[in-house]
């Protein structure tokens, strides 16, 4: 039986691999097949596989495969694993938090987790169970639910909800502004039976304004789609131009998927971003302070 399977993994090594570089490195998610393996097999579950598959394979073929995951290696800690410089905060400045909640966590979790109380928080997957106690803690500030999205908002400024836009698949994206700055909380369905490419081509619809413009929410797209290049044209990823570490918030601090963002247009100068682990949701929150 072991040499069965021994046998089985040597002739399969290299149609596996193959198929997760084309997979992941030329189709990505172009079609709705292909986005399915590409999401479920995200690169280091791709080093992982390769790694496995060398136990299986003779002396020659494991050295071509233990090259090829060192490579592959190289190739994700240079394109997720971040090194930047913050630049110096004034307390003028909007520290923004968002999160995924996943149904349980409420506005103290992350005050729990903030140095100190954040200028705007959002939060998706909310259910606002202890919203009025938030309220009665911190009576000063400004609150906003919209219960059938699960979409909850915490501000030191007044908030202005302008529109919220629903799609069939139930992606949301409510436009607000607060601190003179105009955002977008969005929260895409996370359906494996629809495709991404129509949940933020009815993102990117929704998006009315480039200028002192920030889009923020769970995407359920990692960074690399090809689905955001148009806002990758038009808006700049906070990780991306001031985090530290790897980007990725998804699966339970274990870097896996971006899945979640907060973009900022142009005009607006990032002062520092952050991700902050936590275990009270299988997302980490995201953190960065811009300049007002």
């Amino acid at each position: 039986m072991l040499k069965f399977i021994k046998t089985f993994f040597q002739r399969i090594n290299i149609l596996v691999i193959i198929g997760l570089l084309i997979s992941h490195f030329v189709l990505k998610d172009s079609y709705y097949v292909s986005s399915l393996f590409y999401y479920t097999f995200p690169l280091p579950i791709i080093i992982i596989a390769i790694g496995l598959l060398s136990i299986f394979q003779n002396k020659k073929t494991r050295k071509y495969n233990l090259i090829l995951t060192l490579l592959l290696l190289v190739v994700w800690f240079g394109r997720s694993f971040k090194v930047n410089t913050s630049e110096v905060i004034n307390e003028t400045d909007i520290e923004v938090v968002f999160w995924n909640a996943t149904h349980k966590r409420e506005f103290k979790h992350v005050f729990e987790k903030a140095e100190k109380l954040p200028d705007l928080v959002v939060l998706v997957e909310y259910h606002a169970e202890e919203l009025e106690e938030t309220k009665l803690k911190l009576p000063d500030y400004y609150y906003y639910w919209h219960e059938q999205s699960e979409i909850g908002v915490f501000s030191k400024k007044a908030i202005d909800v302008k529109k919220v836009f629903t799609s069939e698949d139930e992606t949301v994206v409510i436009n607000f502004t607060s601190h003179g700055i105009n955002f977008y909380a969005i929260d895409v369905a996370s359906s494996m039976n629809v495709f991404r490419k129509n949940q933020i081509a009815f993102v990117q619809e929704c998006v009315e304004s480039e200028k002192k413009t920030i889009l923020l929410g769970d995407f359920n797209t990692p960074l690399e789609s090809k689905f955001l290049e148009n806002i990758k044209n038009n808006f700049r990823h906070v990780l991306d131009e001031k985090g530290n570490g790897f980007r990725e918030t998804w699966f339970w601090n274990i870097p896996l998927l971006s899945l979640d963002h907060i973009w900022v247009s142009k005009d607006l100068n990032i002062l520092n971003a952050e991700k902050i682990v936590t275990f009270k949701s299988d997302h980490s929150m995201i953190k960065t302070v811009i300049q007002r």
